[in-house]
């Protein structure tokens, strides 16, 4: 039986879409959208960001020195931040199912973009506990998040249900003896979640 339900964040819960940000950063640079997305990746800061190893300011000023740009901080801070929009699992299913399981948040992600979540969506307030990247220095599919979450969910780890966006965030659940299915969309989930007698 399961006691706790894990949910990724991001094209889980929130959809995002990297564009929307690199279009932002791009007014500020001269450079295009293709050219923003290219000099990031080009840095390798995101990954260190996202597993808490940068602090915010030092990452902004040097990816904003790799894109010469000259945008003040909290600027940055929203242009990197407006990736997210919408919501794709409805606050009444999170709360149906806050009576009845665990819930934690499992997801790969970074100071701003989840100061930002926080201030904008109230579903977090639905979450027993957050498990994120940059507070436990480990990322999806490292084992080392996962283990982080079977604890903070109080039960084994066969007793948790997770799902994510990403097959292999899924496999990697699944080495550590979690349930998890590659989420598609709410209904797809909500049938995976009922074949299992998980009611929403």
């Amino acid at each position: 039986m399961h006691k706790a339900i894990l949910f990724d964040l991001g094209k889980v819960l929130v959809p995002f879409d990297f564009k929307i940000g690199y279009r932002a950063l791009a007014g500020s640079c001269g450079h295009s959208v293709e050219e923003v997305r290219r000099l990031i990746a080009e840095t390798g800061l995101v990954h260190p960001f996202e597993k808490g190893l940068l602090e915010p300011g030092d990452f902004v000023r040097r990816l904003c020195s790799a894109l010469g740009s000259t945008m003040a901080y909290d600027d940055f801070c929203r242009a990197w931040s407006s990736i997210f929009y919408g919501q794709l699992i409805e606050d009444r299913v999170l709360a149906s199912l806050k009576e009845r399981y665990r819930l934690l948040l499992l997801s790969n992600t970074n100071v701003l973009h989840f100061e930002m979540i926080r201030e904008n969506y109230p579903l977090i307030k639905y979450f027993d506990d957050l498990v994120l990247s940059y507070e436990v220095h480990s990322m999806k599919p490292e084992p080392a998040i996962f283990h982080a979450a079977i604890e903070r969910a109080g039960c084994r780890a066969e007793e948790c249900f997770f799902t994510d966006d990403i097959a292999l965030n899924v496999e990697g659940a699944r080495r550590e003896g979690i349930d998890a299915v590659q989420f598609e969309s709410p209904e797809q989930l909500e049938r995976e979640m009922a074949a299992r007698g998980i009611a929403w």
